[in-house]
């Protein structure tokens, strides 16, 4: 499967997400595939940082900010793996549109305030676009960083919004703030490996996988 996280606004916490899920799978036995499509190289540091620190499973990783370059080598490669998990970079860019249409699945980020919700019409542009090239294609929006109660008015009207952007599904599978996904994310791991484990963040991250694969 070739899932990308993205959205066309900056700071919903893609790669963070993109990282967890790349590592989820690995650790499920998956052969994973995670490509930074993002100029500023977050994902591949941390991927980085994982393998000088010599943790296993290893996670094969390429940057390719470049969408004519990303398309390429997806084209030409992705049957070597089992699941490619792409991190789109914030914004509009060539490397999200060529993203777009290589991709079974879009995961769109987005956290529980105004701004996030708004642009969620912009990237539902781009999907309409996509899938005019790429029929098929599953879009999925889901919080990201929502707020740490059970129940929370901007999460739940967060969720009500979505339902007004028909490009989407909601995924009523929320990951919400927790330090552990931060820590995890800059050390290169998955908040499945961190020690002391966060019981309530690996519920919340093997919630979103199984709802996505």
């Amino acid at each position: 499967m070739i899932i990308t996280i993205g959205n066309t606004k900056g700071g919903v916490g893609k790669t963070t997400l993109a990282v967890n899920i790349a590592i989820a799978r690995a650790l499920a036995g998956r052969d994973v595939w995670l490509i930074d499509g993002d100029r500023q190289g977050t994902a591949q540091t941390a991927i980085s940082i994982r393998a000088e620190s010599g943790h296993q499973p290893g996670i094969a990783c390429a940057s390719y900010p470049d969408g004519p370059v990303l398309r390429t080598q997806v084209q030409q490669q992705a049957k070597k793996f089992d699941d490619v998990i792409i991190d789109a970079g914030g914004r509009d860019s060539t490397a999200l549109r060529a993203a777009l249409v290589l991709s079974d699945v879009l995961l769109v980020p987005f956290q529980p305030r105004s701004y996030d919700v708004w642009a969620l019409n912009d990237i539902a542009a781009l999907i309409d676009e996509a899938r005019s090239v790429r029929d098929g294609m599953r879009a999925y929006a889901v919080l990201n960083c929502a707020d740490p109660g059970e129940v929370s008015t901007d999460n739940v009207e967060a969720a009500a919004a979505v339902a007004d952007v028909p490009q989407f599904e909601f995924l009523a599978t929320p990951i919400r703030r927790r330090k552990s996904f931060a820590n995890g994310a800059g050390q290169g791991l998955s908040v499945l490996e961190l020690k002391p484990t966060d019981k309530k963040a690996v519920e919340e991250l093997n919630a979103l996988v199984s709802a996505l694969f």
